[in-house]
């Protein structure tokens, strides 16, 4: 019988490398097992092309924040892409309100611009 105290299989546990952190033990995970986290996790690699130094630069930043610089890289641009999206769906409602405007020949703006055509 053995005098080793279990420790608790929480994640916690897992990351503090008290469940052990042996390489001997760790197997790389099969195409199809990369795959079905890909897909849980709704992501896809892809490929770009990018100037050394802009790498150089994240990989910098990264390290300062204590995390890598690919999923720094998903951050920025993901930041990026929803401050776009508003952009647009701001342009694209005040383009509507505007179709709006015009279209009503009550509007001021319709008058407006009746007199000025005139």
């Amino acid at each position: 019988m053995s005098n080793q105290t279990k420790v608790k299989g929480t994640a916690q546990n897992w990351e503090s490398g008290k469940l052990g952190q042996d390489e001997a033990f760790a197997v790389a995970a099969t195409p199809e097992e990369e795959l079905a986290l890909d897909v849980a996790l709704g992501m896809k690699p892809i490929s770009i092309r990018m100037p050394v130094k802009l790498i150089r630069d994240l990989k910098m930043i990264a390290g300062a924040h204590s995390i890598g610089y690919q999923p720094l890289m998903r951050d920025v641009l993901g930041r990026f892409a929803q401050a776009e999206m508003i952009n647009l769906l701001r342009k694209y409602q005040e383009r509507k309100e505007l179709e709006a405007a015009l279209s009503d020949e009550d509007s001021p703006l319709a008058r407006h611009l009746d007199k000025k055509c005139a």
